[in-house]
């Protein structure tokens, strides 16, 4: 019987995924992320932080003959497509050395192919041979259970995500960076942004995602982080204790804030203006589709954050209630206005000569997600968020 351990809808089990997941009832499991062996273990060299490294990570990675690599990820797959609703779907990591035999896998086994996502790093290491170019992508296959059952897509949110675009096959983020280490290190570790658009475009609040490939456990936590519950394999308990360590250091709440926002940093997707007002002004600015606020570093004033040249939103509200949505007429775009003529459209500023001036059509857009403003730090300050915040979780 496998070591278990469960915290808050963080559940592992410590042992071989062909035995564990015999555990898991059948049909329980709304998606899967699989970061499998990629079996590239052969005494080759790396560059990591300017060093010269051996790429090999253990005796789980090392490869063997074709016939025996497909048989292992025709295995695994085969047990993981009872385990998932008929709705559901997988996602499963990899690169030129196991994506091939996985897909082939796949096909045979019934599950229908939807895309295969190039995640392109922003950040690879140099090929120190310079005798062929760069790796800087890996493949995510994303399939569903059933050729003939629809599965769970969150379009409208990867599109929110994306800048109002249809969102593409090839997603560049960073690897993993150091705030993701800070209780210890797996050689193969996924970054948290990668899994949170995977999470995101495929699951729902209090829906179970499998991880058969646990490793330190990044599955787990951006699951958790953003509502979701958690079930995660491995065979080694060092890694699972980090597994382990990560969850409990997101149950201080300032951590899991921190975690969150930078998880759900992206390049493209629009962003919010969250600011405040007074309930007269807040009726004035959406009759007129104006919303102003100090330029300066006074209370109230825009604190300008990374990601306001993605700016496509603004969310009024006041003291953290009574929250509304609106598309702003250009992205990004803003005017000066003096406190003159502000007055002259009606509104009565205070304490600024110059104030910032952002317009909005007025066409109110429905809030998805009630974001409790007032637990957040400097509600009453105008901030940069992203739109997933809001919209689509």
């Amino acid at each position: 019987m496998a070591n278990y351990h469960t915290y808050n809808n963080f559940t592992l089990l410590h042992g071989d995924c062909m035995d564990l997941l015999l555990q898991i009832e059948d049909k329980s499991i709304d998606a899967i992320f699989a970061d499998p062996p990629y079996f590239l273990s052969n005494g080759g060299i790396s560059c990591q932080s300017g060093k010269v490294v051996c790429v090999d990570k253990g005796d789980w990675d090392k490869g063997g003959t074709p016939e025996r690599i497909s048989e292992f990820n025709k295995q695994w797959l085969s047990l993981c497509r009872e385990k998932l609703k008929d709705n559901g779907s997988i996602w499963i990591s990899g690169t030129y050395h196991n994506i091939f035999s996985v897909a082939n896998c796949l096909a045979e086994l019934g599950y229908k192919i939807l895309n295969v996502i190039t995640w392109q790093k922003s950040d690879p290491p140099p090929n120190i041979s310079c005798r062929y170019f760069t790796f800087s992508t890996e493949y995510v296959i994303w399939a569903r259970k059933l050729a003939k059952v629809p599965h769970v897509f969150n379009y409208e949110t990867m599109k929110q995500m994306n800048g109002d675009k249809q969102m593409t096959d090839v997603w560049k983020i960073p690897a993993v960076g150091l705030w993701e280490k800070s209780c210890g290190k797996h050689p193969t570790q996924k970054p948290l942004r990668l899994l949170y658009r995977i999470i995101l475009a495929c699951t729902r609040e209090g829906d179970t995602i499998l991880d058969p490939f646990a490793g330190s456990c990044t599955t787990g936590i951006a699951a958790n982080l953003l509502g979701r519950k958690f079930i995660g394999f491995d065979q080694s308990e060092e890694y699972l204790q980090i597994g382990m360590r990560r969850r409990q250091e997101i149950e201080d709440s300032q951590v899991a804030e921190k975690m969150l926002r930078k998880m759900c940093e992206n390049s493209e997707e629009s962003t919010v203006l969250v600011n405040h007002a007074r309930t007269e002004t807040v009726r004035l600015m959406i009759e007129k589709g104006v919303c102003y606020l100090r330029a300066g570093d006074s209370k109230g004033s825009l604190l300008v954050t990374q990601g306001f040249e993605r700016l496509q939103y603004v969310l009024l509200h006041t003291n953290g209630e009574n929250c509304h949505l609106f598309k702003l007429k250009a992205k990004g775009r803003f005017q000066i206005w003096t406190k003159e003529t502000l007055e002259k459209n009606g509104f009565h500023p205070e304490h600024a000569a110059y104030y910032i001036v952002i317009h909005f059509d007025t066409k109110e857009i429905p809030l998805t997600k009630r974001t409790d403003l007032k637990q957040r730090v400097n509600t009453y300050r105008a901030k940069i968020r992203p739109l997933s915040d809001f919209k689509g979780l």
